[in-house]
């Protein structure tokens, strides 16, 4: 009864190996997900995290806001001097009328010297101060017109000081790159803010790659954007089939990952290859999985 026994046990134990032992699929592998890693572009105080972890946003959908105080009051200054140049800009053209008005007076006793002169009843001298007058008030008006190219240059450097100020306000309201989920935050509200400063690591879901590796003989199997059998686990202890697509095959071999143990295994070389996976909220990163070519 006893030898039965063994006998019996010993017929478990070798159906158990021959199952475990049972290659279904071709590849195995884990998933993975490209992460975008959002950082801050200014520096002060983090007025507002605007998303939490978890959460699902869309591009350019407001992330967080940092303090703008300071920016704010350099603008305010800023437009103080583009009203002083513009008021500047006015003063020279009211000179400029002032002169022009008095060559026209000029320019009028000009004409009745000038007739006299014909007439005999003016001197030379008289007529040379006329028109020396009339000569001056043209470089005077031409010296004022020279102040419209210093005020206008002025307020150039003005004007792209406000544009280099709106970029900085810009960059306080922190957006989002793409749409995806959160998947973690490093800043809360109150904390400084600094350019190259982490905020928040986010990445896309809708689709998961599963990272395999295939011998030199499986290459000829596979192609990019062929279709493949993805299997993953299930709830009820049975292999789940999804569709999924090659999207990248490495272009040099490289040895297997550490976690092949045999040393057969070990010494092979290897090619990497991802196969991306729509997913429905059930792909999570670092989930095993298998490919069947």
């Amino acid at each position: 009864m006893k030898k039965k026994i063994q006998l019996l046990a010993l017929s478990v134990l070798l159906l158990g190996a021959c199952k475990n032992g049972e290659q279904t699929s071709d590849a195995y592998g884990n998933f993975e997900v490209t992460e975008t890693i959002v950082s801050s572009e200014a520096a002060g105080k983090l007025l507002a995290m605007e998303v939490k972890q978890g959460d699902k946003i869309e591009t350019g959908q407001t992330i967080a806001v940092i303090d703008t105080i300071e920016l704010v009051l350099k603008k305010e200054q800023t437009m103080a001097q583009l009203s002083a140049s513009e008021t500047k800009k006015q003063n020279v053209t009211a000179q400029i009328n002032v002169l022009k008005e008095q060559k026209n007076n000029v320019l009028t006793t000009q004409k009745r010297i000038s007739k006299m002169f014909s007439e005999q009843a003016a001197t030379q001298q008289q007529m040379d101060d006329i028109n020396g007058q009339v000569n001056v008030i043209d470089k005077q008006i031409s010296s004022t017109n020279t102040q419209f190219q210093l005020i206008a240059s002025e307020m150039k450097v003005i004007k792209r000081q406000m544009d280099l100020l709106d970029e900085q306000l810009t960059k306080c309201r922190i957006k989002s790159p793409i749409s995806g989920t959160i998947l973690e935050t490093y800043l809360e509200t109150g904390e400084l803010a600094t350019p190259g400063k982490p905020i928040l690591k986010m990445a896309d879901l809708s689709n998961l790659e599963l990272k395999v590796y295939v011998s030199g003989a499986q290459l000829p199997k596979v192609k990019l954007g062929n279709e493949v059998k993805v299997l993953i686990d299930s709830s009820n202890k049975e292999m789940q089939p999804l569709k999924g697509k090659i999207s990248w095959i490495s272009s040099e071999a490289e040895f297997t990952p550490k976690i092949i143990q045999t040393k057969e295994e070990r010494v092979k070389l290897m090619y990497a290859l991802k196969v991306m996976v729509p997913n429905d909220g059930t792909l999570k990163i670092g989930m095993p999985g298998e490919v069947v070519f």
